[in-house]
């Protein structure tokens, strides 16, 4: 009996392990075309939405970098109508100050021209003044005098130089016609000779003169044709007594002097 159970059960296990191996052998049998199908479509949509989803992050992000670049171009665009608007106005005051430059040019060269033709004149009248002056104040002014340009002549100079040329001159004049000043000159005497004089310049209208020994005097003064001496031996004695009075050597005193008018 005891026998018997265990080939029994020594049979039970052989079946056993017989089923299970011919279960573990046994292959699994493939899946359906449901499955596969199912399979594909969740693997395509899955790939549609990570697509769909880098989509929308790329346009979140070009939609941000589109916005600032567009607020970039709005402020250029600003910057650029406020810059248009200041060179029109610097160009409308720009054409304002030169209309006004303009008129204000053409109104100098106006009084420019005026002022010339005042300058020739000048000129002119002061060539004829310095004929007629005596040769102390002609030296003095020798200088200026040489710049002024001879009747009808093109100048360079500038009428600002121009003018105090003029100017100068006049001034040395007038100080000279208001003094009265002694020279020691060498003169041509109406014999022929020259002789050391002593000469006293009345301003620019008369002089007096007269030779150490107090043989030889006489007088002169400026007039179209010039500086002119006329001789006056029988003066030279009031002439020198004057000359005394003016050194202070002698106490003043009226003097009869020689006078020509033309």
């Amino acid at each position: 009996m005891k026998n018997l159970f265990a080939v029994s059960l020594g049979a039970a296990l052989v079946i056993g392990v017989g089923a299970s191996l011919l279960t573990a052998t046994t292959p699994t049998p493939p899946p359906t075309q449901d499955v596969v199908d199912t399979r594909d479509v969740l693997e395509k949509w899955v790939e549609t939405e990570r697509a769909i989803s880098a989509e929308r992050r790329d346009w979140v992000l070009g939609k941000e970098l589109l916005t600032d670049r567009v607020g970039l171009v709005r402020d250029e665009i600003d910057a650029l109508r406020t810059s248009i608007a200041e060179a029109t106005e610097s160009i409308v005051a720009a054409d304002e100050k030169r209309d006004e430059l303009l008129a204000e040019n053409a109104a100098l060269e106006a009084a420019s021209a005026s002022l010339e033709e005042i300058v020739v004149e000048l000129e002119g009248r002061v060539r004829s003044l310095l004929v007629q002056l005596p040769p102390p104040i002609v030296d003095r002014v020798s200088v200026l005098s040489v710049r002024l340009p001879k009747a009808g002549e093109e100048t360079t100079a500038s009428l600002g130089v121009r003018f105090q040329n003029i100017v100068g001159i006049l001034n040395e004049v007038n100080k000279f016609h208001g003094e009265v000043a002694l020279y020691s000159e060498v003169r041509e005497l109406e014999d022929g000779t020259s002789a050391e004089v002593a000469t006293l310049y009345i301003g620019i209208g008369q002089a007096y003169y007269v030779t150490g020994d107090g043989l030889h005097a006489g007088f002169g003064r400026g007039g179209s044709g010039g500086w002119a001496w006329t001789p006056a031996n029988d003066a030279a004695p009031d002439i020198a007594r004057a000359i005394q009075i003016f050194e202070s050597e002698s106490p003043a005193d009226f003097v009869p002097l020689p006078f020509q008018l033309d």
